[in-house]
This record gives structure tokens, C-alpha cells and sequence, in this order.
């Protein structure tokens, strides 16, 4: 395979998993102890993108509540909408910017095949 097109292609399935990542955690926000997931992106074999997921277990806020008649001490999720809804925002045009790759190139060997027909 081209490596370029391979580097796009590896680089949309990792930001696709990160937007699944993302979209879990923004999801589970009110779910008391939810612990969210960081997927962090690295460079994998060939020139390729790959992710790990790691689950962040950092504590929610503590609070008081009642569960029935007796009051207990409830930790929230430790999700943050003020990080997590710009890094979703980064990851889409990131994914945009890589398909853009594959259209570009998807269309500079047209043009090649054009020629040399």
C-alpha cells in the first residue's frame, strides 16, 4: 500500500476510536463513579497512527446524599465537559484534515492513471 494513503487510513481509524472514546465519556458525565477513558495517539509501525486507551482513575467529586433514609457519601464521574468537548472538537478536524489526504491523493492518482492511459 502507498504509505501515505496507509498513514491516512491508520490515522482515521485512530480518531475514529477516539471519538468513541470521547462520546463514552461525555455520556456517562452523570453517572456516579464513571471513571472516563483517555485515548492517546501514537505513531505505529510503517508511518501509521496507532491508539492506546487507558482508563483515567482520577476521584469525582464527592457529595451527600440520600439513599432511602440514610445518607451516603456518592462519588460522580470524573468527567470533564469543559475538556472533553474541545478535544471532540480537535479529534473531528483532525479526522476531517486526514480524509482530505485520502481525497487528494485518491484524485492526484487519477490523474496519473489519466495520463499514463
Amino acid at each position: 500500500m502507498i504509505p501515505s494513503v496507509n498513514s491516512a487510513i491508520t490515522a482515521l481509524q485512530a480518531y475514529k476510536s477516539k471519538m468513541r472514546v470521547t462520546a463514552n465519556n461525555i455520556a456517562n458525565v452523570n453517572t456516579d463513579e464513571f471513571k472516563k477513558d483517555s485515548a492517546i495517539l501514537r505513531e505505529g509501525t510503517n508511518g501509521g497512527v496507532q491508539v492506546n486507551v487507558q482508563r483515567v482513575n482520577t476521584p469525582g467529586i464527592r457529595y451527600k446524599a440520600f439513599e432511602g433514609d440514610r445518607l451516603s457519601e456518592i462519588e460522580s464521574s470524573n468527567v470533564n465537559l469543559e475538556e472533553e468537548i474541545p478535544e471532540m472538537m480537535v479529534t473531528q478536524r483532525a479526522y476531517e484534515a486526514n480524509l482530505k489526504v485520502l481525497q487528494t491523493q485518491n484524485k492526484m492518482l487519477g490523474s496519473v492513471l489519466d495520463i499514463m492511459g
